[in-house]
């Protein structure tokens, strides 16, 4: 009897080791892709569903400057997660009307406080649809700032009075509105 507990004992202790090992490996598929189990939300490979926000800025060749500025900021699993998030994404060229260096200068490993500071700066936690802003609304981000939103006769919508939303891209964890200014955030309290 003890020697079947002993040997129950050491499955149950390999099969722990195992499993542990197994954690974070690569699988290759039948169709010869490699998926990374490892990881959060941004490692799932699913080319069926919704993207997610950080997905829909992958996909964009006018949002490099924001990807790059998220892996920086250690800000792509935030973003991949479930939210509802909505994402005020500022376009390569939105990036390049700010002072010369200024980008350069977030991306030093000695500034990432200030890169997540001015990203989470353009993230709201919840969905804004455009039908629900109202002009002169005030909106929470993530950084415990306010961004204010302006709605003109038109019904075109501006942030903070200079970033036009130029378009809307729904998520799967919320909504991106494409715009065309980086948004600073106010300095102070």
């Amino acid at each position: 009897m003890k020697h079947l507990i002993k040997t129950f004992a050491a499955i149950i202790i390999v099969s722990f080791i195992v499993a542990c090992n197994n954690e974070k490996k690569d699988t290759t598929t039948s169709d010869n892709t490699t998926t990374n189990t490892g990881g959060g939300q941004e490692s799932v490979v699913d080319d069926e569903s919704q993207k997610d926000i950080v997905k829909i800025a992958l996909g964009s060749k006018d949002h490099t400057t924001l990807v790059a500025a998220l892996q920086q900021a250690d800000y792509v699993t935030a973003l991949s997660n479930a939210g509802p998030f909505t994402v005020f994404a500022p376009t390569n060229a939105a990036f390049e009307k700010l002072p010369a260096g200024t980008v350069d200068g977030l991306m030093k490993a000695d500034k990432k406080l200030d890169l997540q500071n001015i990203l989470e700066y353009h993230v709201s936690i919840g969905v804004f649809k455009e039908e629900m802003m109202q002009d002169g609304q005030k909106i929470d981000q993530a950084n415990n700032k306010k961004i204010t939103i302006t709605k003109g006769a038109d019904g075109k919508i501006k942030v903070n009075g200079t970033a036009n939303i130029v378009a809307a891209v729904p998520a799967s964890n919320g909504l991106v509105y494409i715009i065309d200014e980086v948004l600073l955030p106010p300095t102070g309290n």
